[in-house]
């Protein structure tokens, strides 16, 4: 049987090592830093719960405005609409009663009436087709006078408020040229009338605004929404006919897009087709503001990205300004890249050997065109402080001042292909030039022998051969050179190879014959 452990000895245990000691204290150490790391790592996880959930709160608040805000909206609107279609009821009635007094009148058409130079007579005149309804006269008395356009401008939406169904009168009035041209006489200078439709266009939104809300609802029947939007189709399916968007001309891009905005028949679904199309025009100064009424403000900033990757650098800065995005992408280093871009183009047009005749001309345009963009836009955003132009407007007329001088008209000389002795003209210049080309200058041969020691006098009056004397028709040498010379008239140098002088000549009849030298001076001078 085993024997009992003596107590003293239990009691006596052994001393630990310092090996047991620096494991323990190895192991605190470890359980302090995890337990640290632990505890940071659960704190991380509530600050970013709570962070959230104060998010979540924030759109729920945000959200529970809008919603709110746009109960109250649909609840106006529905107050207002009563209110806003008695209003245009009497409107509409009034414009008939006015259109029907008219056509109680003598009958006159709106031709007759008196031609006035004035604001007034125009206006007359405009108001008198838009109470007729007389979209045809409208187009043609608009298309006639572009001079008068900022007149014109101004009258039309006046005019406009006298039509009965002014978004029908519209769209009858552009219909002759969009979205198609229907035109049969057409012209490259006279095809372009999208400055018409786009001034009739904009100038129908301030007449079909809801007379309560404004622009947030359109006085636009429902038939005529409807036209408006199969002609927008008409207009994107005829784009394949046009050679795609690359191909359709500015103006039709502008009429097209403010043709949406004015009739509020934007689509979502055709935003990129849109953007392709404001970023094609975007050098027209109403594009910022059709981009923003089209509902591209999400997608101005690449839109501005690709116009400064196609150096269109200026047309980036009027759009960074129609949206708010300055801070973003600053204007003046935008400009001074677009003179920077602009600068070498010019050189590499004057390096160009295919533009040496018109290298310096069209260089010098490029510049003035990107000098004198430059300066508008630093003026119009007054950016003075940041980018004086001063130096680009010396430059600039430094560029007209060349040119002015080169339209000079330079002095041209008196008749300077004229011969000195006989009295002749000279041959043409490119006679000289053709290979086995001659074409004679010499006077027609007398009917009597000159002496040859005598003092030759010009024979004025007498025609010059038409074609070469049978003595130099082998392609041979011409005869050695005489005594004649050009006119001290002539104001340039004198040419490399003068005209041989008149060799003497023979009688059509006797010895000779036909006015042929004998053989013996034919060798000498071959």
């Amino acid at each position: 049987m085993a024997s009992i452990a003596d107590p003293g000895e239990l009691t006596q245990a052994p001393p630990p090592s310092f090996d047991d000691f620096q494991r323990q204290t190895s192991l605190m150490t470890s359980c302090t830093l995890l337990w640290k790391e632990l505890s940071d790592h659960f704190t991380a996880l509530e600050n970013d719960l709570k962070m959230k959930s104060e998010a979540i709160k924030s759109k729920l608040d945000k959200l529970d405005s809008e919603t709110s805000l746009s109960l109250k909206n649909l609840e106006s609107r529905e107050l207002s609409l009563v209110k806003s279609m008695s209003v245009a009821f009497e409107t509409v009635e009034k414009r008939k009663a006015a259109a029907l007094s008219l056509d109680d009148d003598d009958g006159e058409s709106s031709d007759d009436v008196a031609v006035v130079d004035d604001s007034e007579g125009l206006l007359l005149r405009l108001r008198r087709f838009c109470t007729r309804m007389d979209s045809l006269g409208f187009w043609k008395f608009i298309t006639t006078r572009k001079k008068e356009l900022d007149s014109i401008r101004a009258k039309i939406p006046v005019a406009l408020a006298d039509c009965i169904d002014p978004a029908r009168f519209v769209l009858e009035t552009i219909s002759g040229v969009f979205p198609e041209d229907k035109r049969e006489n057409k012209s490259e200078r006279l095809n372009d009338l999208g400055w018409a439709c786009v001034m009739v266009l904009e100038s129908l939104i301030p007449v079909v605004v809801d007379p309560i809300l404004g622009d947030k609802r359109m006085l636009v029947t429902p038939k005529v929404k409807e036209n408006a939007g199969k002609i927008a189709e008409e207009w994107k399916k005829s784009l394949e006919q046009r050679g795609g968007i690359e191909n359709v001309k500015t103006p039709d891009v502008h009429t097209f897009l403010q043709h949406l905005v004015t009739f509020g028949i934007v689509k979502n679904e055709d935003l990129d087709l849109y953007r392709k199309l404001v970023v094609g025009s975007a050098w027209r100064k109403q594009m910022p503001k059709l981009a923003v009424s089209l509902g591209l403000g999400q997608k101005m900033p690449d839109m501005i990205e690709e116009l400064i990757s196609r150096g269109q650098q200026v047309d980036a800065v009027h759009f960074t300004y129609e949206v708010g995005l300055v801070d973003r992408f600053p204007p003046v280093p935008l400009l001074k890249a677009f003179l920077k871009d602009a600068k070498k183009a010019a050189t590499s047009i004057l390096e160009d050997p295919n533009n040496s005749g018109r290298a310096a001309q069209l260089a010098a345009r490029k510049e003035q065109s990107a000098l004198r963009a430059v300066v508008k836009c630093i003026e119009e955003y007054k950016l003075e402080a940041e980018f004086p132009s001063e130096s680009l407007k010396k430059r600039l007329e430094q560029l007209e001042k060349v040119k002015t001088e080169k339209k000079r008209p330079a002095a041209v000389p008196a008749n300077k292909r004229t011969r000195t002795n006989n009295g002749g003209p000279m041959p043409p210049a490119k006679a000289g030039r053709l290979t086995n080309a001659y074409v004679s200058s010499f006077p027609a041969p007398p009917t009597f022998v000159r002496s040859p020691s005598h003092t030759q006098y010009p024979a004025t009056g007498v025609p010059q051969y038409q074609v070469a004397p049978p003595m130099y028709g082998h392609g041979s040498r011409s005869p050695p050179a005489s005594h004649y010379v050009y006119s001290p008239e002539a104001a340039s140098p004198p040419l490399a190879a003068s005209y041989p002088g008149v060799p003497m000549s023979y009688p059509a009849y006797g010895g000779y014959g036909n006015g042929m030298a004998p053989l013996y001076q034919q060798a000498y001078y071959r």
